[in-house]
């Protein structure tokens, strides 16, 4: 799980290069078996998934338009917290 140090400098990095609001992908490595929780993430937005050559992973990526940085890194730390996860 990533640190607070982390999180603030992805907040910084958003803030210096994007105004607000703006769109954001999102992208998501997950095991098969946890695929649901990520969707849920995205509150019935449009997802893209695609299975790994052998089953055992899924990549979700989702195209949001976001109102700041401060809703990027909210939805990182909820994400976070899916065991088995990987941020792109």
């Amino acid at each position: 799980m990533p640190d607070e140090k982390s999180y603030e400098s992805l907040k910084a990095r958003l803030d210096a290069c994007t105004t607000w609001p703006a769109p954001y992908m999102f992208k998501f490595i997950v095991p098969s078996g946890q695929v649901g929780l990520v969707i849920a993430l995205f509150q019935g937005k449009p997802v893209v998934i695609r299975d790994s050559k052998n089953g055992r992973y899924i990549s979700v990526t989702a195209e949001l338009e976001m109102s700041s940085s401060e809703e990027v890194v909210s939805l990182y730390r909820k994400a976070a917290k899916i065991r088995g996860i990987i941020s792109l």
